[in-house]
């Protein structure tokens, strides 16, 4: 659940995995810095307040930033974003470029690469907004709005009189998200009957008992955690209108959603890859650049994938050989425990010698609501606001079942050393705000699945199974971006996956018709782990050639929570400068 910069002019769904990290060094002219500070803070304060859910979830006091006026809202979506980005953007390069770069810190130096790399990226695929989908059953808008406002933290009264008019203003939004569906639908590039399915039916999950939605109970715990601040008159008005809102509004927003998108459904001239849609090849191969941080190729990063395959499973073979038994072993093994608590607890330790210890913080693991279970992900991280990182939640879907090393490695994932160890270090390493607008999905997974396959030597199991395991994990990911890439730039179809995966003795026509589905669905979505995961053991391999025996885990670890979310190549540029700090 993240993505980049907050655009007027889209709606960022980034929220669960907003980063900020960076380190300051000084160098050239202090007025030139102070200039690009003011600047760049100037924007932050613009786009952050351009959607409130953003900024409550990037801020914890805004006013403490200067944000004391802001009109609550979701954001816009309208057919003039083409335009109005451009002159954004432009406006943006020409005022960026005013700046002597040499005169900068060398953290500024490394945020105006990120922002001119960015602009560059984003005014090359202007023009291709009817191509992004707004509404998807894992990453979409509707999809993670519950999510989002169970989880909306009530600071002061002021929080929950924003978070009741963002309720009461879902309608108008989820209309103008219809009006810009049939605008699609008219121009022949409506999605697929199935992806309509999947996102009525998450719908009429959320929807199925209006009066124990989750939404009513979470919102009257959170009021009477402001105990100190609020009457028991005042809760109690607030806990009533917000029911009222729930139940008149909110609800009945996603029930008129799911009706109007059944009325679409059969619009869709296309059932497979973008590469189906007039455009769709381009608009692609800018959404795995944008989504994953890389500047390989599409087919660059195909043939990475498909070496690191091949590797992965001639290592596979070399450990069944040697050891018989490692699939019975891999069955048969126990971990001293799979409390998610304790599991936590132990990763910290065992990820000393690879990583700088953390603040000392606070998390909470909790579970998936029922009605979001079957279109959720097996857990997620949700991040804390950039001035109050002790705010740290996983969650967990129970109905995925993840238990023994898979539950550990998840853990990992979302949490130490993954995305919430991520988070922490990096917002306590100084930079500016503006950094937390910027980032790729690819930097955020690539690096929670990058230390992910590390977790599997962390745990308390026979080596070999260790490894026998964080092979075929890797493997198997590998598959499933070869599939993305084949779908949406090669044109494969439902036909052509079963082959595909048959080959590699996955014959489940059932299970490679779902992962086709999801693939559809959600284009890229599997490149920001994979590729992401790739270009980190790129980064790593450079550090390890260029510094030789001063390399070491801990010190590339440590150099990379300095730098913070950029893309690769811009990572790879600013190493050294960071190496010995």
């Amino acid at each position: 659940m993240k993505k980049h910069l907050i655009k007027r002019l889209s709606i960022l769904l980034s929220l669960i995995l907003c980063i900020e990290a960076g380190c300051a060094g000084t160098v050239g002219n202090e007025h030139t810095q102070q200039a690009f500070a003011e600047y760049t803070d100037q924007i932050f304060r613009s786009e952050v307040a351009a959607s409130t859910l953003n900024m409550h979830y990037t801020l914890a006091h805004p006013e403490n930033y200067g944000i004391s006026q802001y009109h609550v809202t979701y954001g816009t979506i309208s057919e003039n974003t083409a335009e109005e980005s451009s002159v954004l953007l432009e406006n943006w390069r020409k005022k960026l470029e005013g700046f002597k770069k040499k005169e900068l810190t060398v953290s500024q130096q490394m945020t105006y690469d990120i922002m001119i790399d960015y602009i560059e990226k984003e005014l090359s695929a202007l023009g291709t907004d009817d191509l992004g989908e707004i509404l998807r059953p894992s990453t979409g808008f509707q999809s993670q709005l519950p999510v989002l406002l169970a989880e909306y933290v009530f600071y002061d009264e002021q929080d929950i009189q924003d978070y009741l008019k963002l309720i009461a203003c879902t309608p108008d939004f989820f209309r103008d998200i219809m009006e810009a569906e049939k605008r699609k639908s008219a121009r022949g590039l409506f999605m697929a009957d199935f992806a309509v399915d999947d996102i009525v039916n998450q719908c009429n999950n959320f929807t199925q008992y209006p009066e124990n939605n989750y939404l009513l109970s979470t919102f009257d715990s959170r009021v009477e955690e402001l105990a100190d601040q609020l009457t028991p008159e005042q809760r109690e008005a607030y806990k009533a209108q917000n029911r009222q809102l729930v139940l008149e509004q909110l609800i009945p927003a996603y029930q008129v959603l799911a009706q109007e998108m059944s009325l679409l459904k059969g619009t869709g001239k296309n059932s497979g890859g973008l590469c189906g849609l007039k455009g769709g090849k381009e608009y692609y191969r800018y959404l795995v650049m944008d989504v994953t941080g890389s500047d390989l190729t599409v087919e660059e990063m195909q043939q990475q994938t498909e070496e690191k395959r091949e590797q992965d499973l001639k290592d596979l073979t070399k450990l069944a050989a040697k050891n018989p038994d490692i699939s019975e072993k891999c069955i048969n093994y126990q971990l001293p425990t799979e409390e998610p608590e304790l599991i936590l607890e132990d990763l910290q330790e065992k990820m000393r010698e690879d990583f700088p210890d953390a603040p000392q913080v606070g998390y909470a693991v909790k579970s998936v609501h029922p009605s979001l279970e079957e279109y959720t992900a097996p857990a997620f991280y949700l991040t804390p606001p950039i001035d109050d990182i002790s705010q740290n939640c996983i969650y967990i879907n129970q109905s995925k079942g993840d238990k023994k090393l898979k539950l550990y490695t998840t853990l990992a994932h979302e949490g130490f050393p993954g995305h919430l160890y991520q988070n922490v270090m990096e917002r306590s390493s100084g930079l500016t705000t503006i950094r937390s607008l910027f980032g790729s999905s690819g930097y955020a997974e690539g690096w929670a699945t990058y230390v992910e396959m590390q977790s599997f030597y962390y745990a308390d199991v026979d080596p070999k199974v260790a490894a026998y395991m964080q092979k075929n994990q890797s493997a198997l990911l590998s598959l499933y971006a070869t599939a993305d890439m084949g779908i949406h730039l090669d044109g494969w179809t439902l036909r052509d996956a079963v082959d595909f995966f048959g080959g590699y003795q996955i014959t489940d026509k059932q299970v490679i018709k779902e992962i086709y589905q999801l693939i559809v669905e959600e284009p890229a979505h599997y490149l920001k782990y994979y590729i992401g995961y790739l270009e980190f053991l790129n980064l790593r391999q450079y550090a390890i050639k260029k510094y030789g025996k001063d390399y070491s885990n801990y010190r590339f670890h440590r150099a990379l929570m300095k730098m913070g979310p950029a893309p690769f190549s811009i990572l790879k540029k600013y190493l050294p400068r960071y190496w010995e700090q």
